[in-house]
């Protein structure tokens, strides 16, 4: 297990950093303990009053990601660092209709690279699945919860929230406010000169931008580190130096050749584009994602976003939201942009994601459980035969959007190790199955809302 030393302790790290400190097994090459073996509550993670000294999770030992303790963290976050509020409003709820199918378990997948059969249900433990849900013509036909996570919890989503902020700014470039041919510089003066000044707003946003920028976690001298330590809201070490917060930090990039010829998947880029919107708007992003999305959703419950120092949210991987929340994003992009029967904004926006951006450039960033994909206003596009795109996060967060099988399916996980590479094999294949089997079934009729075990 990976484990900060006393010359390599940060008060608290920025969560993509902090993702990556679970990727290397208990014992190299052995396999990690079970789903069911880590479950929180077999742990006994935070229980009792106090919790004994080795069942606790806290700061600023800063090693509350590394597994298994992460599998209780993704639902904590907001106990660990300070958050602001993606308020939902003040309206009521608008319930979503259920019609489960118990058959779902039952269907089966080969994974990638292999021989044997694996069950849907058997893909949620090997996947240290936290919640599922599926949506099939808008009705919930898939809904469970395990480890840390119950109905009224809410769960990181990790990098789904760079999803969110592209989303933020497509709409902006559909309805003029932003224009996507724009340098940044334009917008954020302070980025001059820096790696982002003469990079277009298209290309932060389909992260095509060239940067001198490592975020290589087992190099302690990694570009990450110094970002993580500026993005810490704790106070920092006597004698630092250092940029204070994302704005400061983003100032320092320096570029490594000409934009928009590759895709490179660097968490900055968002960053980047959360100030853009920012700055645009007039509103923080937590601010801007209420107003257009999180208080027109009907949404259930608020959603959060952890903060800097200066409290600029993490508009690169802070967000927590409910399950049913993240499902309701998904049916507002696959009806490309309305939900009950409200549009919240152009059509045109989802069409453009849907379209994908360049898959030349795709096939240079080292995706390879992705062949044939591209990246589009900070959503993965698959390009199969069904036109599945996604939002995705470390550890096995995604909203997969499946417009031919009219379907949703929501994942909300805490897999030991923090690529997707590793869990692709099985859960691609796994979404595909499910699509194809929800395509076969006939309309169900609408169920009552199952109560609460």
């Amino acid at each position: 297990m990976f484990t900060l030393t006393s010359s390599f302790r940060l008060p608290a790290l920025a969560l993509s950093a902090l993702a990556s400190l679970a990727s290397a097994s208990p014992v190299d090459g052995a396999p990690f303990p079970s789903a069911a073996a880590t479950d929180p509550a077999v742990m006994g993670w935070m229980e009792g009053f106090p919790p004994p000294p080795d069942r606790q999770i806290e700061q600023p030992d800063s090693n509350y990601f590394s597994f298994p303790k992460l599998r209780w963290t993704v639902c904590h976050l907001r106990e660990l660092l300070p958050t602001e509020q993606v308020s939902r409003g003040l309206g009521a709820p608008v319930p979503l209709n259920y019609a489960l199918d118990p058959d779902i378990d039952a269907v089966s997948f080969t994974p990638l690279g292999s021989n044997d059969s694996m069950t849907w249900e058997e893909s949620l433990a090997a996947n240290y699945t936290d919640g599922m849900l599926i949506i099939h013509r808008g009705q919930i036909v898939y809904e469970r919860y395990f480890g840390c996570l119950d109905q009224a919890g809410k769960h990181a989503a990790m990098s789904m929230t760079k999803s969110m902020t592209g989303l933020l700014a497509e709409i902006l470039i559909a309805e003029g406010a932003l224009d996507e041919s724009a340098r940044v510089s334009s917008i954020i003066p302070e980025l001059e000169s820096s790696a982002f000044g003469d990079a277009t707003v298209r290309q932060v946003l389909d992260m095509t931008t060239s940067l001198d920028y490592s975020e290589d976690y087992s190099d302690p001298q990694a570009d990450i580190w110094v970002y993580s330590m500026a993005a810490s809201p704790l106070p920092k070490p006597d004698g630092y130096r250092g940029p204070n917060g994302y704005f400061e930090y983003l100032q320092t990039v320096k570029p490594s050749g000409p934009h928009g010829e590759a895709f490179g998947y660097k968490t900055v880029n968002t960053d980047v584009m959360g100030w853009i919107v920012s700055r645009v708007s007039g509103m923080e992003v937590t601010e801007l994602l209420s107003e257009r999305i999180w208080s027109r959703l009907g949404a259930e419950q608020d959603a959060y976003m952890t903060v800097d120092g200066k409290g600029t949210p993490f508009a690169g991987g802070g967000m927590s939201a409910g399950l049913r929340d993240l499902g309701r994003i998904g049916l507002l992009m696959l009806n490309q942009g309305v939900i009950n029967g409200r549009r919240l904004f152009p059509e045109d926006v989802v069409r453009g994601i849907r379209r994908g951006g360049d898959k030349s450039h795709f096939a240079r960033g080292g995706f390879s459980t992705m062949p044939g994909g591209s990246y589009r206003g900070m959503w993965w596009v698959f390009h199969n035969q069904h036109g599945a795109f996604a939002a995705r996060g470390v550890h096995g967060q995604t909203i997969y959007v499946d417009p031919t099988a009219d379907m949703v399916l929501v994942r909300l996980a805490s897999f030991p190790e923090a690529k997707n590479a590793k869990i692709d094999p099985t859960s691609l294949p796994a979404y595909h199955a499910i699509a194809r089997y929800l395509l076969g079934k006939p309309a169900v009729p609408v169920q009552a809302r199952p109560e609460a075990d």
